[in-house]
């Protein structure tokens, strides 16, 4: 099913997605719009900034969808428990009266993370296991933990991440945002006849620059570009660009903008930086059974590199780092998980590892039949059919420019690289973890440590 407005939100600044489309026959509540907080799509597929009206416009209609969580929901947990078969059972019987999911299905339980992945034989059982909150909305539309502020997980990144493990297998989750070798062959003959005057501000070419520079390409790989999914990839990726090139303010002390560290330095016109967010975990660890792992770290990682710009507009990679260009990145990886409570669509990002991480783990370790539990309610498209969405294509043009002593700098860059084969291949044993970390069973589909 399509959903198709005049314009829908997902989310960036200040925010995380939320859960909310037009399929009420899949269970999923009809909220009229996705919110992530501050970007727009339109029916054409650009991505641009939400006006402040749209956001609140966007929130007004959130606030009946994202109801409270009540009972032992309303407080938060160190280690809460999520049984994938209870998970299921409880979807089924929503199903059955065809109402729509409730929001402690739609968010997991409250869960802001996945620290564990354990195998229940006993039970027939497969279990997410990581710290929990109980939820609300923001003022920018996302769903929220109220104690730290951190995004909570959503059932519908896992069902697209379970869905499309073996659709990454070759080239991995992706998102990139490309400038055109066109709008680089417009932009370098603007710049030829370019003659700054003694004291002329650069800046007052930037409308003329951004024109000739034109909008910047979109391009996912491994997962369905009509995703909730590829819309948080492309979120958290648009915002980087505008941390790091100074049109979105930082909320995070100690994290300027690339713009700010580099104004004033020689640059060399035919070499641009660009960063990528990639996954990235101190670890993932195992009990020498294989019923338990345990991933550790924030999960991301800024990286960057500098593109070398030959005449005729097209792009390729140097595999080296310009240094201010890795002074961003390093800042921004260290003030990540501050950055990801300001800013919430960075947490959404880091979710979306977790889940991948835990999707591709289950696939790979064939978890299933180890368990003996099938997860054919998160597979079934009848059952839950996540929204489709229109997908996003390009950027309008929005980029910034430094005037170096030697050149011209355009920023514009930029993507996010998911593979969790590599994070699943490089596990190791950790005699300490046991089973007792899923001691406190209890009959619902979900409880706390």
């Amino acid at each position: 099913m399509k959903l198709s407005q005049a314009r829908f939100m997902i989310a960036i600044a200040m925010s995380c997605l939320v859960a909310v489309a037009s399929l009420t026959t899949a269970g999923f509540n009809n909220g009229g719009g996705n919110n992530v907080g501050g970007v727009s799509i339109d029916p054409a597929g650009v991505v641009r900034s939400a006006t402040v009206q749209e956001n609140q416009e966007l929130v007004n209609l959130l606030r009946n969808e994202v109801t409270a969580p009540a009972g032992d929901l309303a407080a938060a947990a160190e280690l809460r428990m999520v049984s994938l078969s209870g998970l299921q059972d409880a979807i089924i019987e929503v199903r059955k009266s065809g109402a729509r999911l409730p929001a402690e299905i739609r968010y997991l339980a409250g869960l802001t993370g996945v620290d564990y992945v354990l195998v229940d034989h006993e039970n027939n059982d497969l279990i997410l296991a990581g710290p929990a909150e109980p939820w609300t909305l923001s003022e920018t539309g996302s769903v929220v933990g109220t104690e730290t502020g951190a995004a909570i997980l959503q059932l519908e990144d896992l069902v697209v991440a379970l869905r499309n493990v073996e659709n990454s297998r070759a080239q991995g989750i992706s998102c990139s945002i490309e400038p055109t070798t066109e709008g680089r062959q417009r932009l370098n003959a603007f710049l030829s006849r370019i003659k700054l005057r003694p004291g002329q501000n650069p800046a007052a070419l930037e409308a003329g620059m951004k024109q000739a520079f034109g909008p910047q390409m979109i391009k996912l790989t491994g997962i369905p570009a009509t995703s909730r999914y590829a819309c948080t990839l492309v979120a958290a990726d648009y915002q980087m660009k505008r941390l790091a090139m100074a049109i979105e303010d930082s909320p995070v002390k100690g994290l300027p903008s690339y713009l700010q560290l580099a104004r004033n330095t020689s640059h060399a016109g035919s070499m641009n930086p660009r960063w990528w967010m990639e996954c990235e975990y101190e670890s993932l660890t195992r009990n020498e059974e294989g019923t338990v792992w345990k991933l550790t770290g924030q999960g991301i990682k800024t990286m960057t590199e500098q593109d070398a710009i030959a005449a005729d507009g097209s792009a390729s990679s140097t595999e080296k780092a310009d240094k201010l260009a890795q002074k961003w990145a390093t800042s921004m990886t260290e003030r990540f998980e501050q950055l990801a409570k300001e800013m919430p669509v960075f947490g959404d990002l880091q979710n979306l590892m977790d889940l991948t991480v835990a999707s591709t783990l289950i696939v790979q370790e064939q978890l299933e039949n180890r368990s003996g539990l099938e997860l054919t309610v998160l597979r079934d498209q009848e059952t839950l059919a996540p929204p489709a969405f229109d997908a996003p294509q390009t950027i309008a043009p929005e980029c910034s420019f430094i005037k170096g002593r030697s050149g011209w700098v355009v920023t514009a860059s930029g993507g996010v690289s998911i593979n969790a084969f590599q994070i699943v291949h490089d596990q190791q044993v950790d005699t300490s973890l046991t089973n007792k970390i899923a001691s406190a069973r209890s009959d619902a589909w979900w409880w706390n440590k």
